[in-house]
């Protein structure tokens, strides 16, 4: 599999009187990240289904779940529906084999399934199982506040995964999120990263479409990658 460059703004960090209008304030990136908090699993709420489903008829774009919440196997399903791509914690299910056997609901419902894991959280119990998944989500910050500063100690992670998946000829894509700019999508790329999602750095620019554009740059210099 080649890898890949697709920038995905996180509205965690967009103007939520205004979604509506910033999802098209970005309108040249790939996906949209859509941050689902409940205040349990990590410390901060966001938003829920209702808020998640109101952006349907303003995007045509990849519309990326990422559910930080507990119970995921109780919620997750009730977005397979509607959104592209939906991912859940490996922290909030019992064990890997829970975690797969969510991710076969979840495809089985329509929608690509993800998995996600924190900065302290190991990467090798995934390795074996990447078939299951269609992505894999690597916090490069603590989950449950935007703004806060990249940990580049997850990159090994990110290498783990890569080196694995091009072995085993797969099409699970590697998406990282936390702290994601330009400086930090090249060295991010650099380690195997195809999925961008970066909320402060475009959502708190002048110019959103050209913070995306400058970060897409960033990660196809970094590695000749191109969007699908």
């Amino acid at each position: 599999m080649t890898q890949r460059t697709l920038i995905a703004p996180s509205i965690l960090a967009a103007d939520f009187a205004n979604l509506a209008a910033d999802v098209a304030r970005a309108d040249n990136a790939d996906w949209l990240h859509i941050d689902v908090m409940d205040g349990h699993f990590v410390p901060n709420l966001s938003f829920g289904l209702p808020v998640a489903k109101s952006l349907l008829p303003h995007t045509d774009k990849h519309l990326d779940v990422h559910l930080m919440i507990e119970d995921p196997q109780r919620w997750a399903p009730d977005y397979a529906a509607d959104f592209d791509s939906v991912t859940f914690h490996l922290e909030a299910v019992e064990d890997i084999d829970a975690a797969v056997e969510l991710a076969q609901e979840l495809r089985a419902k329509g929608t690509k399934a993800g998995v996600s894991i924190k900065p302290k959280t190991a990467v090798e119990p995934l390795l074996d199982h990447l078939a299951s998944f269609d992505q894999i989500l690597v916090m490069s910050v603590e989950p449950g506040f935007g703004g806060q500063k990249f940990m580049p100690e997850v990159l090994s992670k990110v290498e783990a995964l890569r080196s694995r998946i091009d072995a085993d000829g797969l099409d699970t894509l590697i998406e990282i999120d936390g702290g994601i700019g330009v400086e930090t999508a090249e060295q991010s790329a650099a380690a195997g990263v195809d999925v961008y999602v970066a909320g402060s750095s475009v959502y708190g620019a002048n110019d959103p479409a050209a913070a995306v554009d400058a970060i897409r740059q960033a990660a196809d210099g970094a590695t000749g990658a191109t969007a699908r």
